[in-house]
């Protein structure tokens, strides 16, 4: 007789109740592909210094995928590592203050190349709350014990060093990608001094904005080139392009070449990436009044929205955030910004650390006057109910 075969189970039937709760809770995420050229006045992306499609950035990439090829061929310790790899490592070092720099395929690789391989057994690791995922999956990652901290808090931050009394790490973005504030490096560097703890410091949303002529939040804050300070950077906003890397003492670079996981086990990063980021560096040090005009855009944009009754964070650096009154009125202003021809960023949990859904506005240095004028119009036109009253 013919065996009987059972009906196939669906394993991933719990998959639709999870969904099914994104949409009650207005947190159901999408994908929508850009044309090449859009018809959008763009303040969603990274793009700090408009430099993503400027032509030398572009002529960079072109150049570098023609001589090295498409693809690295290789992690960057077999075949992927190129010479312009190593060009890009040393003008990245000179230009921000470091001793070395160590490139990876990117900004999310760098930081869990660095907290894992900084963050070993018998390290404590202190994590600001306001931290990057990347930061956060690197302390999860780490052989460390963890203790977070509050938000931007020195004083908790010291007095959780000087309790362990043994190697520590203090971890924090430079700038915060939620609200665009920054974090207090120098009172943090002191609390690393004073307990003989090590300082890494996510400078993505600071390379190319903060410091003399972009060179960086630290720095701005005296602090590039210490001997007790590591950071990482992304190349794929202010720089326009692709990748991440971990700048600090020459050690340091060696040790993670030896010990990071996400640099031996991964494919280099590709030269037209690496090409593109170099000559955006080469730019910015020719443009250095790059920096200042993003800066002066997120003062000119917190200025007027605010004025008009929303609510936003004082930008120390190229970000905007706009609260909004709930997640799904986040959503519906995002996309009526979009039909009105604005593309602006949508954050919502789980990507707010406190629960408040924003819209994320980047203020970049092309942008001009007019351009300006058009993003606020917008902006407060489309504004829903109860979010000049919050």
């Amino acid at each position: 007789m013919p065996q009987h075969t059972p009906d196939p189970v669906d394993v991933f039937a719990w998959i639709d109740a999870a969904e099914r709760a994104r949409e009650a809770a207005g947190l159901v995420r999408t994908l929508r592909p850009r044309p090449a050229l859009s018809p959008l006045l763009d303040l969603a992306s990274n793009d700090y210094l408009g430099l993503s499609r400027h032509p030398q950035t572009v002529r960079g990439a072109r150049e570098a995928a023609e001589l090295w090829g498409g693809g690295a061929t290789g992690s960057r310790l077999v075949t992927g590592t190129t010479e312009l790899h190593a060009e890009l490592e040393r003008e990245l070092a000179a230009f921000c203050g470091f001793e070395a720099a160590l490139v990876l395929s990117s900004g999310y690789a760098a930081n869990l190349a660095a907290v894992t391989a900084l963050g070993n057994r018998g390290t404590l690791v202190v994590s600001d709350a306001g931290n990057h995922a990347s930061i956060v999956d690197g302390c999860r990652l780490a052989r460390a014990e963890t203790a977070v901290i509050p938000h931007a808090d020195p004083d908790t931050a010291r007095k959780t060093l000087a309790a362990h009394g043994g190697r520590a790490l203090l971890v924090t973005d430079s700038v915060f990608s939620v609200d665009g504030d920054a974090a207090p490096l120098a009172d943090y560097a002191a609390a690393c001094r004073a307990e003989g703890a090590a300082l890494l410091v996510d400078d993505a949303h600071g390379l190319g904005v903060l410091g003399e002529g972009g060179r960086g939040a630290l720095h701005a804050a005296g602090l590039a080139g210490d001997p007790g300070v590591v950071a990482t950077l992304t190349l794929s906003k202010s720089l326009g392009s692709q990748g991440g890397a971990v700048l600090g003492p020459a050690k340091v670079i060696r040790h993670l070449v030896n010990t990071a996981r996400t640099f031996i086990f991964d494919t280099g990063l590709a030269p037209a990436a690496a090409g593109a980021a170099l000559a955006s560096l080469r730019l910015l040090r020719r443009e250095p009044e790059r920096a200042a005009r993003a800066r002066e855009v997120a003062d000119r944009l917190y200025g007027r929205l605010t004025a008009s009754g929303l609510t936003a964070a004082r930008p120390d650096a190229a970000v905007v955030s706009v609260r909004a009154p709930s997640a799904s009125a986040a959503l519906r202003w995002a996309a009526d910004c979009r039909e009105a021809g604005l593309s602006v960023g949508c954050f919502r949990p789980p990507s707010v650390p406190d629960g408040i859904s924003r819209l994320r506005l980047t203020a970049r240095a092309d942008l001009t006057g007019e351009e300006i004028d058009r993003a606020v119009g917008t902006i407060l036109q489309t504004a829903p109910a109860g979010a000049a009253d919050r």
